[in-house]
Order: structure tokens, then C-alpha cells, then sequence
């Protein structure tokens, strides 16, 4: 199994595509593990070589003991990217991943080439919903919340609940309802909590790579606006907005062309 020892830290990652190809780290959202969302099926992994991992407490990582901070997931990023022999390559970041991203620029811009950051926003004055919030809610009342955030059309009745998610809106429900293991709930809990104090908006134009940042037009979890408050703030940036919410990158067929084209050096702008 491809485990990799980071400072203290044993990381679970996958490495997917061509290893002849250039390289990409893809950091996930809020709770992902590795084992429940197939890597192997992102299409970056037809244009490049890519690395998945599982962040600290997630998965098949460890967890480690103590209050969690944006930077330390960072450093878990940039350690791994120098374990496996990288000295530079292109990341993209997607919700929280897109958080970790930020730091991850901002802290070791030697490692980032070109930046992606999706559906993700900079705190401070302009944070995402504070997700931590809904764990007080009933579990019914907490995927109705998400759902709403996810993309504000949201219509429970309507034949395609969440336009452009198809089948995958029943996946995510059952996913929902599905039952986590103690350890696991308490750990993504740290996560938000470190969510909670995220912030990068005065230190943003200290962002040195090429930026795409891309965002769902009914996203009511990180607004539109919150990206686009990125891209004016880091000298190098576009923003793009796609149609569909949260979940853009599963709504619009647009969204990872985009992003392809931008990695490879082929975008117009």
C-alpha cells in the first residue's frame, strides 16, 4: 500500500496517470477519503500525473494528537510533495482543498507552479459557511442545509433535484445516511474546526503562481464572490464561473476542460 512517512506523519496516497507527464497534486475537500471517492476516476489523470492523498485524520492517514491549523495541512502537502521526489509541480485545490491550497502557495511557492482553486474562498471577512455549525442539527436537518448550500436550485420534489447531478444526488444521500465510525466523525470534526480559522485574505497577493480560481454561480457554500475576491487580490489570476453550484466540477462538462487547458499552458483567459 502507498504509504509515505511525512515528518511524524504516516500519509496515505495514490498516484494516478502517466508518470511521463506533468506533475499535479489534487487536494480534496471537507472529509474525503480516498477510499469512498475513486481517485482513479478525476480527469486530470488523463493529461497528468497526479497525486492523491489523504489528508491528516482522513482516511488511511494518521491523526495526529493536538489542535490542527491550516498550516499544518499545508506542510502535510508540501512534505508529501517532497517525499515522493517532486520539486515542483502544479496543484489544484478543491473547497477545503482549495483553502490548503492558499497556504500551501503562500508558505512553499517554490513547490506551486500554476494554482487551481475551486469553489473555495479566503475567510477572514469573506469565509465559507461555517460548517461546523451545522453538527449541532439533526442529521435529516444537516443534509438538508448542505444540500441548499451546495447549489441554492436546490428543489427536494423536482426530477433532477440539483440540476446536472443526475444519479450522483441519490449516491450522496446514501452516502449521507451512511453511518461513520467514531474515530472518523471526531477527526473531521478537527478538520472544521481548523476550517473554522481559515484565513489567507492579507497575505493573498504574497501568491506567486499562475492562478485560475473557479467557482460555481449557485454556490451559496463558498459564493462566487469569494472567488472572485481572490483573483483580485493575487496578481496572476483569472477567475471563471461555471454553471452549477458547489458541486460545479460534476455539473458542468465545461469546468475540468478548463482547467486542463489551463495546467498545459493552452488557456486564453
Amino acid at each position: 500500500m502507498p504509504f509515505e512517512t511525512v515528518g511524524e506523519l504516516e500519509m496515505y496516497f495514490e498516484l494516478k496517470g502517466d508518470p511521463a507527464d506533468v506533475p499535479v497534486v489534487h487536494i480534496s475537500g471537507s472529509g474525503n477519503d480516498l477510499r469512498r471517492v475513486d481517485p482513479g476516476l478525476l480527469p486530470l489523470n488523463d493529461s497528468f500525473h497526479v497525486l492523491h492523498f489523504d489528508q491528516r485524520g482522513l482516511g488511511q492517514t494518521a491523526s495526529p494528537d493536538g489542535q490542527w491549523e491550516m498550516a499544518d495541512y499545508a506542510k502535510d502537502a508540501a512534505g508529501l510533495i517532497r517525499s515522493i521526489g517532486w520539486e515542483r509541480c502544479h496543484v489544484v485545490g478543491t473547497s477545503f482543498g482549495g483553502m490548503v491550497a492558499q497556504h500551501l502557495a503562500i508558505a512553499y511557492p517554490e513547490l506551486v507552479d500554476r494554482l487551481v482553486l475551486n469553489c473555495t474562498s479566503p475567510g477572514g471577512s469573506h469565509p465559507s459557511f461555517p460548517l461546523h455549525t451545522l453538527e449541532q442539527l439533526d442529521l435529516e436537518s444537516r443534509i438538508e442545509m448542505r444540500l441548499g448550500l451546495f447549489d441554492n436550485r436546490w428543489d427536494p420534489g423536482a426530477d433532477d433535484p440539483i440540476p446536472g447531478l443526475g444519479k450522483i444526488y441519490d449516491l450522496m444521500i446514501a452516502a449521507y445516511r451512511t453511518e461513520q465510525p467514531s474515530e472518523a466523525r471526531d477527526n473531521y470534526l478537527r478538520q472544521l474546526d481548523a476550517r473554522s480559522r481559515h484565513d489567507t485574505t492579507r497575505r493573498l497577493g504574497e501568491i506567486e503562481s499562475p492562478t485560475l480560481v473557479c467557482a460555481g454561480e449557485f454556490d451559496d457554500l463558498a459564493p462566487p464572490l469569494h472567488g472572485q475576491v481572490i483573483a483580485d487580490e493575487v496578481a496572476n489570476a483569472t477567475m471563471k464561473r461555471f454553471d452549477g453550484g458547489h458541486l460545479f466540477l460534476l455539473q458542468d462538462p465545461t469546468a475540468w476542460q478548463t482547467i486542463v487547458s489551463f495546467l498545459s499552458g493552452d488557456f486564453g483567459g
